[in-house]
């Protein structure tokens, strides 16, 4: 999801989409795409804001592209809407485009059959941005406002839904916005699940390396990770039947498009 416009962070990159950050040798949309070819994903984008840089830094890559033309009176459930075709045939990993991750955090989401199943990360407490609280595997509480024994992790950005759940999963996005309910996040779709009784799981990826991008120290704590590991890596090509979507970011108190 690379449709919205990162405010918190744009007075240090002026109209840069900050998906397009430079990490060290490729942009960050652009490893995480590489990412997950050579892991057998087919790979598609919403784009939005500034969308020839977010294509210009994917050049070359067999990438499918979807476009939200009304990104920033929107949020990303109406740019996950524009991308509905994408939806059905496979399973569908879902992620904000903001968001570092590499392949061990591709084997901790495809680790089990839980689904539909979202990334949260338990060394990560009331400091985090979006905050959840899980027991057993299975989301009960999700919020920025989260405190205390309420909370258990901080929210990755990143969820997968296997293919015999997403007629249920399309059928929210449709119904939500059948109700003009285009200010809500990707992620409400599931959390709306949650009450009508339907069961969202969480693997936890606690002591694996991941990062969105809100503020410039997120981007140089990325830029610090891939020097100290010698990044740029090389991966084997394993079949794998997905459809993804990497990520618009997140916005703040649900506001439309900002983040």
């Amino acid at each position: 999801m690379a449709a919205g416009k990162g405010t918190r962070i744009s007075r240090h990159i002026g109209e840069l989409p900050k998906c397009t950050l430079d990490i060290g040798g490729e942009s960050l949309i652009s490893h995480t795409a590489k990412m997950l070819l050579a892991k057998g994903v087919d790979v598609s984008v919403v784009l939005g804001y500034n969308k020839e840089v977010v294509i210009d830094s994917l050049a070359g890559l067999p990438i499918s592209y979807f476009h939200n033309p009304f990104y920033d009176l929107t949020n990303s459930i109406a740019s996950l809407w524009f991308a509905r075709s994408a939806i059905g045939s496979d399973d569908l990993i879902i992620g904000n485009a903001d968001v570092y991750w590499d392949e061990d955090i591709f084997a901790a989401l495809n680790s089990g059959s839980k689904d539909p199943v979202m990334l949260a990360d338990s060394s990560r407490g009331e400091e985090g941005d979006y905050l959840f609280k899980f027991e057993d595997e299975k989301l009960l509480m999700y919020g920025k406002d989260l405190r205390g024994s309420d909370v258990s992790g901080e929210y990755v950005g990143i969820a997968r839904i296997g293919q015999e759940f997403q007629n249920i999963f399309l059928g929210k996005i449709q119904a939500l916005i059948d109700r003009q309910q285009h200010s809500l996040w990707w992620e409400d779709v599931l959390y709306s699940l949650i009450h009508d009784g339907q069961t969202v799981y969480v693997t936890d990826i606690r002591g694996l390396f991941w990062a969105e991008i809100d503020f410039i120290e997120d981007y140089e704590r990325i830029r610090q990770y891939r020097q100290q590991s010698g990044a740029l890596m090389r991966f084997p090509r394993k079949a794998a039947a997905m459809a993804v979507a990497p990520g618009e970011p997140r916005a703040p108190g649900g506001a439309p498009g900002s983040s």
